[in-house]
Protein backbone atom coordinates (compact mmCIF):
# COMPACT_ATOMS: atom_id res chain seq x y z
CA UNK A 1 0.00 0.00 0.00
CA UNK A 2 2.61 2.74 0.58
CA UNK A 3 4.55 1.49 -2.59
CA UNK A 4 1.31 2.62 -4.29
CA UNK A 5 0.67 5.83 -2.53
CA UNK A 6 4.29 6.82 -3.49
CA UNK A 7 3.62 6.22 -6.96
CA UNK A 8 0.37 8.10 -6.96
CA UNK A 9 2.00 11.21 -4.99
CA UNK A 10 5.66 10.90 -5.10
CA UNK A 11 8.06 9.94 -2.49
CA UNK A 12 8.37 13.52 -1.36
CA UNK A 13 4.72 13.53 -0.19
CA UNK A 14 4.04 10.34 0.94
CA UNK A 15 6.73 10.83 3.32
CA UNK A 16 4.80 12.87 6.05
CA UNK A 17 1.75 10.00 5.93
CA UNK A 18 0.84 7.36 8.17
CA UNK A 19 -0.27 3.93 6.32
CA UNK A 20 -0.43 1.16 8.81
CA UNK A 21 -2.62 -1.63 9.70
CA UNK A 22 -4.28 -1.10 12.86
CA UNK A 23 -2.38 -2.68 14.76
CA UNK A 24 1.04 -1.44 13.35
CA UNK A 25 -0.26 2.30 14.36
CA UNK A 26 -1.03 0.92 17.89
CA UNK A 27 2.02 -0.36 18.15
CA UNK A 28 3.38 2.99 17.43
CA UNK A 29 1.66 4.82 19.89
CA UNK A 30 2.26 2.51 22.34
CA UNK A 31 6.09 2.56 22.32
CA UNK A 32 5.45 6.51 22.30
CA UNK A 33 2.77 6.41 25.31
CA UNK A 34 2.10 2.97 27.29
CA UNK A 35 4.44 3.96 30.18
CA UNK A 36 1.46 5.67 30.86
CA UNK A 37 -0.54 2.23 31.52
CA UNK A 38 2.74 0.93 33.79
CA UNK A 39 4.18 -1.32 31.14
CA UNK A 40 7.92 -0.33 29.61
CA UNK A 41 8.54 0.82 26.25
CA UNK A 42 10.43 -2.23 25.38
CA UNK A 43 7.21 -4.41 25.98
CA UNK A 44 7.33 -7.68 23.83
CA UNK A 45 4.44 -9.06 22.14
CA UNK A 46 3.50 -12.18 22.67
CA UNK A 47 2.23 -14.04 19.39
CA UNK A 48 -0.61 -16.70 19.34
CA UNK A 49 1.54 -19.75 20.32
CA UNK A 50 2.97 -17.85 22.84
CA UNK A 51 -0.25 -17.09 24.30
CA UNK A 52 -1.67 -20.57 24.11
CA UNK A 53 1.37 -21.94 26.42
CA UNK A 54 0.59 -19.25 28.77
CA UNK A 55 -2.68 -19.81 28.97
CA UNK A 56 -2.39 -23.97 29.29
CA UNK A 57 -0.21 -22.98 32.08
CA UNK A 58 -2.40 -21.15 34.05
CA UNK A 59 -5.36 -23.45 33.11
CA UNK A 60 -3.79 -26.57 34.05
CA UNK A 61 -2.86 -25.30 37.49
CA UNK A 62 -6.37 -24.89 38.35
CA UNK A 63 -7.95 -28.24 36.99
CA UNK A 64 -9.98 -30.81 39.24
CA UNK A 65 -8.38 -33.92 38.89
CA UNK A 66 -10.37 -36.09 35.93
CA UNK A 67 -11.48 -32.75 33.91
CA UNK A 68 -10.34 -32.19 30.75
CA UNK A 69 -10.32 -27.93 28.91
CA UNK A 70 -9.11 -27.11 25.41
CA UNK A 71 -6.70 -24.31 25.80
CA UNK A 72 -7.50 -22.74 22.70
CA UNK A 73 -10.89 -22.20 23.34
CA UNK A 74 -10.30 -20.62 26.45
CA UNK A 75 -7.95 -18.34 24.55
CA UNK A 76 -10.33 -17.39 21.83
CA UNK A 77 -13.34 -16.46 24.21
CA UNK A 78 -10.61 -14.06 25.82
CA UNK A 79 -9.92 -12.54 22.16
CA UNK A 80 -13.39 -12.29 21.49
CA UNK A 81 -14.12 -10.57 24.74
CA UNK A 82 -11.15 -8.24 24.11
CA UNK A 83 -12.32 -7.20 20.72
CA UNK A 84 -15.32 -6.49 22.00
CA UNK A 85 -13.59 -3.85 24.10
CA UNK A 86 -14.53 -5.90 27.20
CA UNK A 87 -11.98 -5.82 29.99
CA UNK A 88 -10.71 -8.34 32.58
CA UNK A 89 -12.36 -6.51 35.30
CA UNK A 90 -15.70 -6.34 33.64
CA UNK A 91 -16.33 -10.06 32.65
CA UNK A 92 -19.28 -11.18 33.22
CA UNK A 93 -19.71 -14.58 32.76
CA UNK A 94 -22.57 -16.93 32.26
CA UNK A 95 -22.91 -19.09 35.65
CA UNK A 96 -24.62 -21.97 33.24
CA UNK A 97 -21.44 -22.20 30.61
CA UNK A 98 -18.45 -24.24 32.23
CA UNK A 99 -16.33 -22.69 29.40
CA UNK A 100 -17.60 -18.86 30.48
CA UNK A 101 -16.66 -19.66 34.41
CA UNK A 102 -13.04 -20.73 33.48
CA UNK A 103 -12.48 -17.69 31.11
CA UNK A 104 -13.75 -15.32 34.08
CA UNK A 105 -11.20 -17.10 36.59
CA UNK A 106 -8.53 -17.16 33.91
CA UNK A 107 -8.66 -14.11 32.28
CA UNK A 108 -7.87 -11.23 34.79
CA UNK A 109 -4.79 -14.13 35.99
CA UNK A 110 -3.93 -14.29 32.05
CA UNK A 111 -3.19 -10.01 31.79
CA UNK A 112 -2.09 -9.68 35.28
CA UNK A 113 1.06 -12.50 34.03
CA UNK A 114 1.59 -10.68 30.82
CA UNK A 115 2.01 -7.60 32.68
CA UNK A 116 4.52 -9.22 35.06
CA UNK A 117 6.15 -9.91 31.59
CA UNK A 118 5.96 -6.72 30.34
CA UNK A 119 4.20 -8.37 27.55
CA UNK A 120 0.83 -7.82 25.40
CA UNK A 121 -0.64 -9.68 23.01
CA UNK A 122 -2.13 -9.01 19.65
CA UNK A 123 -5.72 -7.85 20.98
CA UNK A 124 -4.22 -5.89 24.22
CA UNK A 125 -2.65 -3.51 21.27
CA UNK A 126 -5.81 -1.84 20.30
CA UNK A 127 -7.80 -2.52 23.66
CA UNK A 128 -4.67 -1.00 25.62
CA UNK A 129 -4.63 2.17 22.98
CA UNK A 130 -7.86 2.68 24.02
CA UNK A 131 -7.49 2.73 27.48
CA UNK A 132 -4.66 5.18 27.11
CA UNK A 133 -6.88 7.42 25.34
CA UNK A 134 -10.01 7.13 27.73
CA UNK A 135 -7.34 7.60 30.86
CA UNK A 136 -5.55 10.24 29.19
CA UNK A 137 -7.36 12.46 27.21
CA UNK A 138 -4.86 14.93 26.66
CA UNK A 139 -2.94 12.25 24.58
CA UNK A 140 -6.12 11.72 22.70
CA UNK A 141 -6.24 15.35 21.94
CA UNK A 142 -2.45 15.08 20.36
CA UNK A 143 -3.74 12.42 18.32
CA UNK A 144 -6.44 13.50 17.08
CA UNK A 145 -5.28 16.95 16.24
CA UNK A 146 -2.62 15.23 13.90
CA UNK A 147 -4.56 13.14 11.86
CA UNK A 148 -6.85 15.78 10.08
CA UNK A 149 -7.83 12.80 7.74
CA UNK A 150 -8.45 9.58 8.17
CA UNK A 151 -9.12 6.69 5.65
CA UNK A 152 -9.90 3.11 5.74
CA UNK A 153 -9.69 0.31 3.26
CA UNK A 154 -11.82 -3.33 3.92
CA UNK A 155 -13.64 -1.46 6.66
CA UNK A 156 -16.15 -4.43 6.21
CA UNK A 157 -13.41 -6.06 8.10
CA UNK A 158 -13.05 -4.10 10.95
CA UNK A 159 -14.36 -4.96 14.65
CA UNK A 160 -15.89 -3.40 17.66
CA UNK A 161 -12.63 -1.87 19.23
CA UNK A 162 -11.30 -1.10 15.76
CA UNK A 163 -14.37 0.99 14.87
CA UNK A 164 -14.43 2.84 18.50
CA UNK A 165 -10.10 3.50 17.88
CA UNK A 166 -11.64 5.39 14.75
CA UNK A 167 -14.43 6.86 16.56
CA UNK A 168 -11.94 8.59 19.07
CA UNK A 169 -9.28 9.86 15.82
CA UNK A 170 -11.85 11.07 13.76
CA UNK A 171 -14.05 12.73 16.67
CA UNK A 172 -12.30 16.11 16.30
CA UNK A 173 -12.17 16.81 12.04
CA UNK A 174 -14.70 14.46 11.21
CA UNK A 175 -12.51 13.60 7.95
CA UNK A 176 -13.08 10.06 8.04
CA UNK A 177 -13.11 8.28 4.62
CA UNK A 178 -13.67 4.47 4.52
CA UNK A 179 -13.97 1.35 1.66
CA UNK A 180 -15.67 -1.51 1.49
CA UNK A 181 -18.25 -3.95 0.68
CA UNK A 182 -20.24 -5.87 3.15
CA UNK A 183 -20.79 -8.19 0.64
CA UNK A 184 -17.24 -8.92 1.36
CA UNK A 185 -17.49 -9.48 4.96
CA UNK A 186 -16.00 -13.24 5.74
CA UNK A 187 -14.15 -12.88 8.61
CA UNK A 188 -17.33 -12.65 11.32
CA UNK A 189 -15.79 -15.84 13.04
CA UNK A 190 -12.73 -13.97 13.96
CA UNK A 191 -14.72 -10.79 15.61
CA UNK A 192 -15.59 -8.82 12.47
CA UNK A 193 -18.44 -6.79 12.36
CA UNK A 194 -20.17 -6.50 9.36
CA UNK A 195 -22.86 -3.39 10.75
CA UNK A 196 -20.12 -1.21 11.15
CA UNK A 197 -20.26 -0.34 7.36
CA UNK A 198 -23.75 -0.47 7.28
CA UNK A 199 -24.16 1.53 9.82
CA UNK A 200 -21.53 4.24 9.11
CA UNK A 201 -22.22 7.34 8.75
CA UNK A 202 -26.23 7.31 10.16
CA UNK A 203 -25.47 9.58 12.99
CA UNK A 204 -23.83 11.70 10.96
CA UNK A 205 -26.28 14.28 8.92
CA UNK A 206 -23.16 15.32 6.46
CA UNK A 207 -22.04 11.86 5.86
CA UNK A 208 -22.38 10.87 2.09
CA UNK A 209 -22.06 7.26 0.57
CA UNK A 210 -20.73 6.89 -2.86
CA UNK A 211 -21.58 3.31 -5.00
CA UNK A 212 -18.81 2.26 -6.70
CA UNK A 213 -20.70 -0.55 -8.39
CA UNK A 214 -18.75 -1.08 -11.89
CA UNK A 215 -16.73 -4.59 -12.10
CA UNK A 216 -13.35 -4.27 -13.96
CA UNK A 217 -12.36 -8.19 -13.29
CA UNK A 218 -15.87 -10.60 -14.12
CA UNK A 219 -18.12 -10.87 -17.21
CA UNK A 220 -21.07 -10.51 -17.15
CA UNK A 221 -22.35 -13.42 -16.17
CA UNK A 222 -20.73 -14.26 -13.72
CA UNK A 223 -22.03 -10.80 -12.22
CA UNK A 224 -25.11 -11.81 -13.14
CA UNK A 225 -24.88 -15.36 -10.84
CA UNK A 226 -23.10 -13.19 -8.21
CA UNK A 227 -25.82 -10.45 -7.82
CA UNK A 228 -28.43 -13.47 -7.91
CA UNK A 229 -27.11 -15.42 -5.09
CA UNK A 230 -25.96 -11.99 -2.60
CA UNK A 231 -29.60 -10.53 -2.98
CA UNK A 232 -30.84 -13.47 -0.65
CA UNK A 233 -29.28 -11.57 2.46
CA UNK A 234 -31.55 -8.78 3.65
CA UNK A 235 -29.21 -6.94 5.94
CA UNK A 236 -26.87 -5.19 3.17
CA UNK A 237 -26.58 -1.92 1.07
CA UNK A 238 -28.45 -2.47 -1.96
CA UNK A 239 -25.80 -2.26 -4.94
CA UNK A 240 -25.39 -4.59 -8.34
CA UNK A 241 -22.13 -5.12 -9.81
CA UNK A 242 -22.17 -4.49 -13.57
CA UNK A 243 -19.53 -4.40 -15.89
CA UNK A 244 -18.93 -2.60 -19.39
CA UNK A 245 -16.83 -5.72 -20.60
CA UNK A 246 -18.53 -9.21 -22.37
CA UNK A 247 -20.75 -11.10 -20.88
CA UNK A 248 -18.75 -14.09 -21.49
CA UNK A 249 -19.67 -17.67 -21.53
CA UNK A 250 -22.18 -19.53 -18.98
CA UNK A 251 -21.57 -20.33 -15.59
CA UNK A 252 -21.18 -24.16 -15.47
CA UNK A 253 -22.78 -25.87 -12.45
CA UNK A 254 -21.61 -29.58 -12.56
CA UNK A 255 -22.84 -32.63 -10.45
CA UNK A 256 -20.26 -35.83 -9.72
CA UNK A 257 -20.72 -38.58 -8.43
CA UNK A 258 -18.15 -38.72 -5.89
CA UNK A 259 -14.74 -37.01 -5.10
CA UNK A 260 -12.65 -39.08 -7.09
CA UNK A 261 -15.21 -38.04 -10.01
CA UNK A 262 -14.46 -34.13 -8.67
CA UNK A 263 -11.29 -33.92 -8.91
CA UNK A 264 -11.11 -35.60 -12.54
CA UNK A 265 -13.61 -33.02 -13.83
CA UNK A 266 -11.48 -30.29 -12.59
CA UNK A 267 -8.51 -31.52 -14.19
CA UNK A 268 -10.49 -32.15 -17.53
CA UNK A 269 -11.48 -28.97 -17.68
CA UNK A 270 -8.35 -27.46 -16.87
CA UNK A 271 -6.67 -29.57 -19.92
CA UNK A 272 -9.61 -28.54 -22.06
CA UNK A 273 -9.35 -25.09 -21.09
CA UNK A 274 -5.25 -24.80 -22.05
CA UNK A 275 -5.87 -25.94 -25.18
CA UNK A 276 -9.25 -24.11 -26.54
CA UNK A 277 -7.94 -20.63 -25.03
CA UNK A 278 -4.15 -20.85 -24.80
CA UNK A 279 -3.98 -20.44 -21.28
CA UNK A 280 -1.74 -20.99 -18.78
CA UNK A 281 -1.76 -23.53 -15.48
CA UNK A 282 -1.42 -20.16 -13.19
CA UNK A 283 -4.71 -18.81 -15.07
CA UNK A 284 -6.74 -21.41 -12.64
CA UNK A 285 -7.53 -21.60 -9.81
CA UNK A 286 -9.43 -24.18 -7.24
CA UNK A 287 -11.20 -22.67 -4.32
CA UNK A 288 -12.78 -24.90 -1.15
CA UNK A 289 -14.68 -24.35 1.74
CA UNK A 290 -11.71 -25.88 4.35
CA UNK A 291 -7.70 -27.11 3.69
CA UNK A 292 -8.82 -30.27 4.21
CA UNK A 293 -10.99 -30.14 0.80
CA UNK A 294 -7.60 -30.07 -1.21
CA UNK A 295 -6.35 -33.95 -1.07
CA UNK A 296 -8.47 -35.33 -3.73
CA UNK A 297 -7.29 -32.55 -6.10
CA UNK A 298 -3.78 -33.07 -5.21
CA UNK A 299 -3.65 -36.72 -5.82
CA UNK A 300 -5.12 -36.28 -9.44
CA UNK A 301 -3.34 -33.26 -10.39
CA UNK A 302 0.13 -35.02 -9.45
CA UNK A 303 -1.30 -37.84 -11.09
CA UNK A 304 -1.75 -36.00 -14.61
CA UNK A 305 1.82 -34.21 -13.56
CA UNK A 306 0.03 -31.05 -13.67
CA UNK A 307 2.14 -28.44 -11.35
CA UNK A 308 0.18 -26.77 -8.37
CA UNK A 309 0.61 -24.65 -5.31
CA UNK A 310 -1.48 -24.51 -2.31
CA UNK A 311 -1.93 -21.23 -0.64
CA UNK A 312 -2.36 -21.87 3.15
CA UNK A 313 -0.92 -23.82 6.08
CA UNK A 314 1.90 -23.20 9.26
CA UNK A 315 3.17 -20.25 9.04
CA UNK A 316 7.28 -19.03 8.49
CA UNK A 317 7.38 -17.51 11.91
CA UNK A 318 5.52 -20.38 13.60
CA UNK A 319 8.27 -23.19 12.65
CA UNK A 320 9.40 -24.50 15.90
CA UNK A 321 13.18 -23.72 14.95
CA UNK A 322 12.27 -20.29 13.45
CA UNK A 323 10.51 -19.77 17.47
CA UNK A 324 13.42 -21.23 18.84
CA UNK A 325 15.66 -18.79 16.42
CA UNK A 326 13.86 -15.67 17.55
CA UNK A 327 13.02 -16.86 21.32
CA UNK A 328 16.95 -15.24 22.18
CA UNK A 329 15.80 -12.42 20.08
CA UNK A 330 13.45 -11.73 22.16
CA UNK A 331 14.88 -12.51 25.17
CA UNK A 332 17.80 -9.73 23.95
CA UNK A 333 15.29 -7.04 23.35
CA UNK A 334 12.93 -7.94 26.52
CA UNK A 335 14.85 -9.90 29.27
CA UNK A 336 11.48 -9.94 31.02
CA UNK A 337 9.57 -12.09 28.00
CA UNK A 338 9.36 -14.93 30.84
CA UNK A 339 7.55 -17.41 27.97
CA UNK A 340 10.75 -17.18 25.42
CA UNK A 341 13.20 -17.23 28.44
CA UNK A 342 12.22 -20.93 29.37
CA UNK A 343 11.61 -21.53 26.13
CA UNK A 344 15.82 -21.03 25.34
CA UNK A 345 16.88 -21.70 28.77
CA UNK A 346 17.76 -25.36 27.85
CA UNK A 347 17.59 -25.02 23.94
CA UNK A 348 19.97 -26.09 22.65
CA UNK A 349 20.88 -28.40 25.65
CA UNK A 350 23.08 -27.06 28.58
CA UNK A 351 22.41 -29.20 31.28
CA UNK A 352 18.91 -27.10 32.82
CA UNK A 353 17.03 -30.09 32.78
CA UNK A 354 13.29 -30.00 33.69
CA UNK A 355 13.87 -30.61 37.47
CA UNK A 356 16.01 -27.28 37.53
CA UNK A 357 13.80 -24.95 35.69
CA UNK A 358 11.00 -26.34 37.99
CA UNK A 359 13.32 -25.35 40.87
CA UNK A 360 14.11 -21.91 39.36
CA UNK A 361 10.33 -21.08 38.50
CA UNK A 362 9.35 -22.28 42.60
CA UNK A 363 12.00 -19.80 43.74
CA UNK A 364 11.03 -16.83 41.28
CA UNK A 365 7.12 -17.70 42.55
CA UNK A 366 8.42 -17.61 46.33
CA UNK A 367 10.48 -14.59 46.21
CA UNK A 368 8.17 -12.63 43.81
CA UNK A 369 10.79 -11.65 41.47
CA UNK A 370 11.13 -12.46 37.84
CA UNK A 371 12.61 -15.04 36.07
CA UNK A 372 15.44 -13.50 34.66
CA UNK A 373 16.46 -12.14 37.99
CA UNK A 374 16.55 -15.20 39.98
CA UNK A 375 18.42 -16.86 36.64
CA UNK A 376 21.47 -13.74 37.66
CA UNK A 377 21.52 -14.86 41.09
CA UNK A 378 21.31 -18.49 40.55
CA UNK A 379 23.81 -19.60 42.50
CA UNK A 380 21.72 -18.16 45.35
CA UNK A 381 19.16 -21.16 44.93
CA UNK A 382 20.34 -24.33 47.38
CA UNK A 383 18.54 -26.88 45.40
CA UNK A 384 20.36 -26.73 42.66
CA UNK A 385 23.40 -28.49 41.97
CA UNK A 386 27.10 -26.95 41.02
CA UNK A 387 26.70 -28.13 36.93
CA UNK A 388 22.79 -26.51 36.69
CA UNK A 389 24.45 -23.64 38.26
CA UNK A 390 27.66 -23.18 36.33
CA UNK A 391 25.75 -23.47 32.76
CA UNK A 392 22.50 -21.26 33.91
CA UNK A 393 26.01 -18.70 34.92
CA UNK A 394 27.00 -19.19 31.24
CA UNK A 395 23.60 -18.98 29.48
CA UNK A 396 23.17 -15.55 31.63
CA UNK A 397 26.47 -14.10 30.79
CA UNK A 398 25.90 -15.12 26.81
CA UNK A 399 22.71 -12.95 27.01
CA UNK A 400 24.28 -10.46 28.59
CA UNK A 401 27.42 -9.97 26.21
CA UNK A 402 24.70 -9.57 23.35
CA UNK A 403 22.56 -7.51 24.95
CA UNK A 404 25.49 -5.12 25.23
CA UNK A 405 26.16 -5.83 21.57
CA UNK A 406 22.53 -5.13 20.34
CA UNK A 407 22.98 -1.32 22.36
CA UNK A 408 24.89 -0.27 19.16
CA UNK A 409 22.89 -2.40 16.34
CA UNK A 410 24.74 -1.18 12.94
CA UNK A 411 26.21 -4.58 12.28
CA UNK A 412 22.81 -6.10 13.49
CA UNK A 413 22.91 -8.85 11.05
CA UNK A 414 26.21 -9.37 11.41
CA UNK A 415 25.30 -9.92 15.48
CA UNK A 416 22.30 -12.39 14.67
CA UNK A 417 24.72 -14.30 12.47
CA UNK A 418 27.27 -14.98 15.22
CA UNK A 419 24.71 -15.60 17.96
CA UNK A 420 23.57 -18.39 16.01
CA UNK A 421 27.08 -19.99 15.08
CA UNK A 422 27.49 -19.49 19.11
CA UNK A 423 24.89 -21.41 19.84
CA UNK A 424 25.59 -24.19 17.24
CA UNK A 425 21.71 -24.27 16.17
CA UNK A 426 22.78 -25.88 12.73
CA UNK A 427 24.13 -28.56 14.51
CA UNK A 428 20.95 -28.88 17.10
CA UNK A 429 18.45 -29.18 14.26
CA UNK A 430 20.81 -31.89 12.64
CA UNK A 431 20.91 -33.76 15.77
CA UNK A 432 17.30 -33.61 16.39
CA UNK A 433 16.19 -34.50 13.47
CA UNK A 434 15.43 -38.37 12.61
CA UNK A 435 15.62 -37.28 8.47
CA UNK A 436 18.39 -35.71 6.72
CA UNK A 437 16.08 -33.82 4.83
CA UNK A 438 14.14 -32.41 7.12
CA UNK A 439 17.27 -31.16 8.99
CA UNK A 440 18.38 -29.51 5.58
CA UNK A 441 14.93 -27.74 5.57
CA UNK A 442 14.72 -26.86 8.98
CA UNK A 443 18.28 -24.86 8.63
CA UNK A 444 17.22 -22.82 5.09
CA UNK A 445 13.95 -21.74 7.59
CA UNK A 446 16.81 -20.81 10.04
CA UNK A 447 18.60 -19.00 7.13
CA UNK A 448 15.23 -17.48 6.10
CA UNK A 449 15.33 -15.66 10.04
CA UNK A 450 18.98 -13.79 8.93
CA UNK A 451 17.58 -13.12 5.24
CA UNK A 452 14.28 -11.62 7.09
CA UNK A 453 16.43 -9.29 9.36
CA UNK A 454 18.68 -8.45 6.41
CA UNK A 455 15.47 -6.90 4.62
CA UNK A 456 14.02 -5.42 7.43
CA UNK A 457 17.89 -3.48 8.22
CA UNK A 458 17.63 -2.86 4.40
CA UNK A 459 14.38 -0.90 4.23
CA UNK A 460 14.51 0.61 7.60
CA UNK A 461 16.12 3.50 8.07
CA UNK A 462 16.76 3.47 11.94
CA UNK A 463 16.54 -0.31 12.58
CA UNK A 464 16.26 -1.76 15.96
CA UNK A 465 16.14 -5.50 17.14
CA UNK A 466 12.71 -4.35 19.03
CA UNK A 467 11.74 -2.83 15.86
CA UNK A 468 12.21 -6.27 13.93
CA UNK A 469 10.68 -8.40 16.46
CA UNK A 470 7.73 -5.80 16.20
CA UNK A 471 7.34 -6.27 12.20
CA UNK A 472 7.21 -10.03 12.66
CA UNK A 473 4.47 -9.88 15.75
CA UNK A 474 2.39 -8.13 13.28
CA UNK A 475 2.28 -10.04 9.98
CA UNK A 476 -1.21 -11.14 9.38
CA UNK A 477 -1.70 -14.24 11.37
CA UNK A 478 -4.23 -15.91 8.64
CA UNK A 479 -1.12 -15.49 5.91
CA UNK A 480 1.40 -18.36 5.30
CA UNK A 481 4.80 -17.80 5.50
CA UNK A 482 6.25 -14.71 4.67
CA UNK A 483 6.34 -13.99 1.27
CA UNK A 484 5.39 -17.46 -0.06
CA UNK A 485 2.12 -16.23 -1.15
CA UNK A 486 3.11 -13.93 -3.60
CA UNK A 487 6.25 -15.98 -4.68
CA UNK A 488 3.89 -18.97 -5.18
CA UNK A 489 1.23 -17.03 -7.46
CA UNK A 490 4.18 -15.96 -9.83
CA UNK A 491 5.15 -19.81 -10.87
CA UNK A 492 3.30 -21.56 -13.72
CA UNK A 493 1.07 -23.85 -11.40
CA UNK A 494 -2.74 -24.39 -10.43
CA UNK A 495 -3.33 -22.44 -7.42
CA UNK A 496 -5.30 -24.09 -4.51
CA UNK A 497 -6.39 -22.11 -1.47
CA UNK A 498 -9.54 -21.88 0.74
CA UNK A 499 -12.18 -19.32 -0.22
CA UNK A 500 -11.07 -17.10 3.29
CA UNK A 501 -7.62 -16.88 1.38
CA UNK A 502 -9.19 -16.03 -2.09
CA UNK A 503 -10.03 -12.46 -0.85
CA UNK A 504 -8.31 -9.87 -2.88
CA UNK A 505 -7.13 -12.09 -5.92
CA UNK A 506 -8.75 -13.14 -9.25
CA UNK A 507 -8.16 -15.38 -12.17
CA UNK A 508 -9.20 -16.12 -15.10
CA UNK A 509 -10.27 -19.42 -14.58
CA UNK A 510 -12.04 -20.39 -11.12
CA UNK A 511 -13.40 -23.98 -9.82
CA UNK A 512 -15.57 -23.46 -6.42
CA UNK A 513 -15.42 -27.04 -5.28
CA UNK A 514 -17.24 -28.85 -2.49
CA UNK A 515 -20.65 -26.56 -3.08
CA UNK A 516 -22.79 -29.32 -1.36
CA UNK A 517 -23.87 -28.30 1.91
CA UNK A 518 -22.35 -29.92 4.65
CA UNK A 519 -19.06 -28.23 3.00
CA UNK A 520 -20.74 -24.61 1.91
CA UNK A 521 -22.71 -23.83 4.26
CA UNK A 522 -20.36 -25.70 6.37
CA UNK A 523 -22.21 -28.31 8.85
CA UNK A 524 -20.96 -26.43 11.69
CA UNK A 525 -22.93 -23.12 10.89
CA UNK A 526 -26.20 -25.51 9.56
CA UNK A 527 -26.09 -27.61 12.82
CA UNK A 528 -25.48 -24.84 15.41
CA UNK A 529 -27.64 -22.13 13.76
CA UNK A 530 -24.66 -19.86 12.45
CA UNK A 531 -24.67 -17.25 10.07
CA UNK A 532 -26.06 -18.64 7.19
CA UNK A 533 -25.74 -14.98 5.59
CA UNK A 534 -21.69 -14.99 6.01
CA UNK A 535 -21.35 -18.24 4.00
CA UNK A 536 -23.51 -17.02 0.85
CA UNK A 537 -20.73 -14.08 1.09
CA UNK A 538 -18.14 -16.11 1.33
CA UNK A 539 -19.94 -17.78 -1.85
CA UNK A 540 -20.20 -14.02 -3.21
CA UNK A 541 -16.50 -13.52 -2.96
CA UNK A 542 -15.40 -16.72 -4.46
CA UNK A 543 -17.90 -16.26 -7.19
CA UNK A 544 -16.09 -12.91 -7.88
CA UNK A 545 -12.65 -14.00 -8.57
CA UNK A 546 -13.19 -15.14 -11.48
CA UNK A 547 -12.48 -13.04 -14.56
CA UNK A 548 -14.12 -14.73 -17.27
CA UNK A 549 -15.08 -18.89 -16.58
CA UNK A 550 -16.67 -20.03 -12.97
CA UNK A 551 -17.25 -23.87 -12.48
CA UNK A 552 -19.29 -24.40 -9.97
CA UNK A 553 -19.08 -28.36 -8.57
CA UNK A 554 -20.83 -30.51 -5.93
CA UNK A 555 -21.34 -34.13 -4.97
CA UNK A 556 -23.53 -36.39 -5.31
CA UNK A 557 -22.47 -38.88 -2.82
CA UNK A 558 -21.85 -36.11 -0.30
CA UNK A 559 -24.63 -34.86 -0.42
CA UNK A 560 -26.81 -38.34 -0.34
CA UNK A 561 -24.26 -39.25 2.88
CA UNK A 562 -25.41 -35.85 4.38
CA UNK A 563 -28.73 -35.74 4.15
CA UNK A 564 -28.90 -39.73 4.97
CA UNK A 565 -26.50 -39.30 8.44
CA UNK A 566 -28.76 -35.71 9.25
CA UNK A 567 -32.03 -37.01 8.53
CA UNK A 568 -33.55 -37.65 12.08
CA UNK A 569 -31.16 -35.42 13.88
CA UNK A 570 -31.37 -32.34 12.21
CA UNK A 571 -33.99 -31.97 9.86
CA UNK A 572 -35.57 -28.95 10.78
CA UNK A 573 -31.65 -27.07 10.28
CA UNK A 574 -31.64 -29.13 6.67
CA UNK A 575 -34.99 -27.54 5.54
CA UNK A 576 -34.11 -24.25 6.52
CA UNK A 577 -30.57 -24.24 5.16
CA UNK A 578 -31.59 -26.03 2.12
CA UNK A 579 -33.86 -23.00 1.10
CA UNK A 580 -31.35 -20.82 1.98
CA UNK A 581 -29.27 -22.18 -0.52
Amino acid sequence: MRDRVIEEVGRKKAKGLIVATFHSLGVRILREEIERLGYKRNFSIYSASDQLRLVRDLVQGNLIEGTTVDPDRVLWLISQAKNRLITAGNYQANPHDDYDLIVAHTYPRYQRMLKACNAIDFDDILQLTIQLFNEFPAVLDQYRHRFRYIMVDEYQDTNVVQSQLLQLLSSYHHNLCVVGDDDQSIYGWRGAEPGNILDFGKDEADSRVIKLEQNYRSTGRILAAANALILHNTERHGKRLWTAGDEGVAVHYRCCDDGEDEAMAVVETIHKERFSRKLEYRDFAILYRTNGQSRAFEEQLRYENIPYVIIGGQQFFDRKEVKDALGYLKVLANPHDEVNLLRILNYPKRGIGETSAEKIIQSSIEQDQPLWEILQQARHIPELGDKAIASIEAFVLLLERYQRQFRHPTQMVAIVQELFRELKLEEELFRQADDPVKARRRVENLHEVINSLSTYVEREPVPTLGGFLEKVSLLDRDEPARGSKEEKLKQDAVVMMSLHSSKGLEFPCVFLVGMEEGFLPHNKIVDEGGDIAEERRLCYVGMTRARQKLVMIWQIAAERSESLSARNTRGTARKRGGDDC
